[in-house]
């Protein structure tokens, strides 16, 4: 339920992001054109593939927050971490790309084209910046968001380093600064982009997610009153910010107050951050067994 809460955040923060890029996408492009800049339609074509990911990371986040089907029980909460898997392979990919021109720039360099060229990189700058700062506060604790300020970061930083390639190759006419910034940009950008993907991997392969306290769990289950062990608790994402449990716990006797597993559940939500927990009750005695599943 706080799912719907999170998402409505964003919906500004994805449609301001989305419209200034657009809108500096087709400046980009034009001026490029206009000027016979290869580098800035290049950079464009860059920005549109971010344009994109904003889309996909939008898209999903509102499709999680649809309500769930009797075909899709769950909803499309999964969609959050198929987009931010989508999202860091993206990156991955744009970072190749990058990373193969500042190669060949090393074996044929090419010269910054002017003035102009600097102050568009540097309004790129600016907007992407101000997007990626749209996207800052979530970045930790939803990898959907993650992706998308890791985006428009990549971006800001690739349009610094032509900024400041530009002005240090016209104060000393070594070309080979630029492919140098741009390799350095590449692998400190890439190193926030590993952990969206492994993260990413991990969620969509149902491993616990970062943050989640397992073996706090297993001991707070096992210090329950009457409960003597448990067994088969699993855990795992529904989504890139609600977490999910199911586990059997193994009674010493029937005995238990009317609220134990209303509680249990309570806890978890409240000290693990688990939104949904599904709490099988067995006796030890025998095999009968009590259901209870509830969304907190």
């Amino acid at each position: 339920m706080g799912h719907d809460h999170k998402t409505n955040n964003y919906n500004r923060a994805f449609a301001i992001g989305i419209l200034l890029n657009i809108i500096f996408v087709v400046i980009e492009a034009g001026y490029g054109i206009s000027a016979g800049s290869l580098a800035l339609i290049a950079d464009a074509g860059h920005n549109l593939s971010d344009v994109l990911g904003l889309v996909l990371a939008w898209g999903a986040a509102l499709l999680a927050a649809k309500p769930a089907t009797d075909k899709r029980t769950y909803g499309f909460r999964k969609a959050t971490i198929i987009a931010s898997l989508a999202s860091a392979i993206l990156l991955l990919v744009a970072l190749g790309g990058i990373a193969w021109e500042a190669f060949g720039r090393f074996f044929d360099p090419k010269p910054v084209e002017g003035i102009p060229v600097i102050i568009v990189a540097a309004i790129g700058v600016v907007i992407n910046t101000i997007t990626a700062l749209l996207f800052i506060s979530g970045r930790k604790h939803d990898l959907n968001i993650k992706g998308a300020f890791l985006h428009m970061a990549a971006d800001a930083g690739v349009s610094f380093g032509v900024v400041v390639g530009g002005i240090l190759i016209l104060a000393t006419g070594w070309l080979m600064i630029d492919p140098i910034i741009s390799l350095l940009i590449v692998v400190v950008i890439l190193i926030g982009t590993w952990s969206l993907l492994r993260d990413s991997m991990n969620l969509a392969m149902d491993s616990v997610p970062e943050g989640i306290d397992i073996a706090g769990i297993k001991k707070y289950l096992t210090g329950l009153e009457n409960v003597s062990q448990i067994h088969d608790l699993h855990v795992w994402a529904l989504s890139t910010t609600e977490v999910a449990l199911s586990v059997h716990l193994i009674m010493v006797d029937d005995f238990f107050k009317k609220d134990f597993l209303s509680k249990i559940q309570q806890e978890l939500h409240d000290s693990f951050n688990i939104e949904h927990s599904t709490i099988q009750i067995e006796r030890e005695s025998d095999d009968c067994m009590l259901n209870n599943t509830e969304h907190i």
